[in-house]
């Protein structure tokens, strides 16, 4: 027991170290990366998160520049009741690429860091917070709900890289109906 508690905690300090030097996309243009965005592919290190995998389903948000930097990113997602709507605004700061929101559920500021993007196909992005520990998210977005396999695996291979295990790396399945209901 002793000893996987060690184990855990040098895990822990390795991947911190793993989040800490991750870069956003070099030259990063918000103006370009606006628009609509599907999340395809999610790895989350929550424990709480393994019980509620299967029901993930494709999420879609729709992400619009502020002219001072920052963004808005409106979210739905399809739920058994129906569309949910989440808004966020994401607060630039200092580096390009790089925002922070304050998260209600949560009731504590996130940081957002958009690692690579192609702007008109796909983007990793990761999310950080610091709550009773580190939790850590990488998502997969896409312009459409599919991607091309590589797009899949370079996602898969970056989670991975990041201390992600296999188990905790997915990508959801396809709403049943369209979400935002056609009158948003």
């Amino acid at each position: 027991m002793r000893v996987s508690l060690v184990t855990i905690a040098v895990v822990m300090l390795c991947a911190h170290d793993v989040y800490a030097n991750v870069q956003p996309q070099k030259d990063f243009d918000l103006q370009r990366f606006a628009g609509k965005w599907y999340r395809v592919g999610l790895a989350y290190d929550s424990p709480g998160f393994v019980l509620y995998r299967h029901k993930l389903k494709i999420s879609m948000g729709i992400l619009t520049p502020m002219a001072n930097g920052s963004a808005n990113m409106t979210m739905w997602t399809q739920r058994s009741s129906g569309c949910r709507c989440k808004n966020y605004i994401y607060e630039k700061t200092d580096v390009s690429g790089q925002f922070n929101y304050f998260s209600i559920r949560h009731n504590r500021m996130k940081d957002i860091t958009v690692v690579e993007t192609n702007y008109n196909e796909y983007a990793l992005v990761l999310k950080h917070k610091k709550m009773n520990r580190e939790f850590t998210q990488v998502a997969l977005y896409g312009r459409s709900q599919r991607l091309r396999p590589q797009l899949l695996e370079k996602f898969r291979e970056f989670a991975l890289a990041l201390g992600f295990p296999k188990e905790s790396i997915l990508t959801p399945l396809a709403a049943a109906e369209d979400c935002p209901p056609a009158e948003q």
